[in-house]
């Protein structure tokens, strides 16, 4: 049996929807910027710890763009 609050999900007010479709707008171009300079860095020659903390910051950058992704689709399936 399908669960009935799956085919019919609360709505998001259309004025608290527009705000946090501007909210994510501007928190996915700060992710783009933190991606491609993460990006940039790991094409550089490093070596050691560095290499390893650019690691940790690809994937703390690969992450947020999950969660990014999850948020942007549970807002375009309340709003």
């Amino acid at each position: 049996m399908t669960d009935p609050s799956l085919s019919n999900p609360p709505r998001i007010p259309p004025e608290l929807s527009a705000e946090v479709r501007r909210l994510m707008h501007d928190l996915s171009n700060a992710l783009e910027i933190v991606l491609q300079a993460g990006y940039l860095l790991t094409t550089a020659d490093t070596e050691g710890p560095v290499k390893e903390w650019i690691c940790l910051l690809d994937g703390g950058a690969q992450q947020a763009l999950k969660i990014h992704q999850q948020l942007r689709e549970y807002i375009r399936m309340h709003s």
